[in-house]
């Protein structure tokens, strides 16, 4: 996601949190300036490379955010492919074959990579879309899309079926951005930065279609942006702004808060040897930080299944 401005408002209350405790110590796992501030993604595959959008030697010239770069275990960052022109990459997304699937925010699409011939294609697109943001994948194949407006502080959420099909499954919510499925694949979370909400909905297991919408958490103040999940559940938010990642349990209780160096935290993902690496995307530093998790993430199970 891309935060036009930092939200400086405070909501009243937070639902659900309770006691949590600090214990991850982060490091910089891509220094500052490596990429702009227009870093999102990011991503691992099942060989363990990070892909993460928007690298600087790129920017200078027309296709800015329209790069991905990819960072491999030697934490070399170099360009994996420019996207077409008027495309821009955000949130990106491995699905069980190895499939990469980037959320093209200026080009109303969904995009499809092929990761052996980096042909890229595009996997779904509407009109009717504000700028996808994010995107999760379900194991079915399935993905869950967000879509911000932020001039209007309003989103919606979409259903793109394995054929490319786009379904609008809620409009006018608040202003849409990290969006996961859950660890048994039964739920799915979606959160709104501007409203500083996350909700939680349930996963009809045939048709991807989601219902009974609830409330998971609010916090009082500074933005949502990315989100991850690990095998156990619990959720790994980027708070922009507050220069953390908060861990939240599937009931809603933070558990954990790890303090990052950068302030303004766009996205997470798990990687490593064993899935309990987390790399994080920061805006201001263009750079990545990582810490290690007690778990897994969700997504590095299913490279294992």
């Amino acid at each position: 996601m891309r935060f036009p401005f930092l939200v400086a408002s405070v909501l009243g209350g937070i639902s659900g949190l309770v006691a949590f405790h600090c214990s991850a110590q982060t490091a910089d796992y891509v220094g500052d300036g490596v990429f702009t501030q227009g870093i999102e993604g990011p991503a691992v595959d099942a060989q363990g490379n990070l892909y993460a959008v928007s690298l600087a030697q790129a920017a200078a010239d027309e296709t800015r955010g329209g790069t991905i770069a990819i960072i491999d275990q030697q934490d070399n960052a170099q360009l994996f492919l420019t996207l077409p022109k008027g495309s821009t990459g955000n949130g990106i997304r491995f699905d069980r074959q190895g499939v990469m699937y980037v959320a093209d925010y200026t080009g109303h699409n969904v995009l499809k990579v092929d990761p052996r011939t980096k042909a890229i294609s595009v996997h779904a697109h509407s009109d009717k879309m504000n700028q996808p943001n994010d995107i999760a994948i379900a194991a079915s194949g399935v993905i869950y899309a967000s879509d911000p407006n932020w001039a209007a502080s309003t989103g919606n959420l979409w259903m793109i079926a394995t054929d490319g099909t786009v379904t609008l499954l809620e409009a006018d919510m608040g202003t849409t951005n990290g969006v996961e499925v859950s660890a048994d694949e039964k739920h799915l979370y979606v959160n709104e930065s501007v409203q500083r909400r996350v909700w939680k909905y349930d996963i009809d297991a045939r048709s991807g279609a989601v219902s009974n919408k609830r409330l998971l958490i609010q916090f009082p103040d500074h933005g949502l942006d990315g989100m991850r999940s690990d095998v156990a559940g619990n959720l790994y938010i980027a708070r922009y702004g507050a220069g953390e990642v908060t861990v939240v349990s599937p009931h809603g209780t933070v558990i954990e808060r790890i303090t990052l160096k950068g302030q303004k935290p766009t996205n997470v993902a798990f990687g490593g040897a064993d899935g309990k690496t987390v790399y994080v995307t920061l805006q201001e530093r263009g750079a990545i930080e990582t810490f290690r998790a007690e778990r897994a993430g969700r997504e590095w199970r299913l490279w294992q299944q």
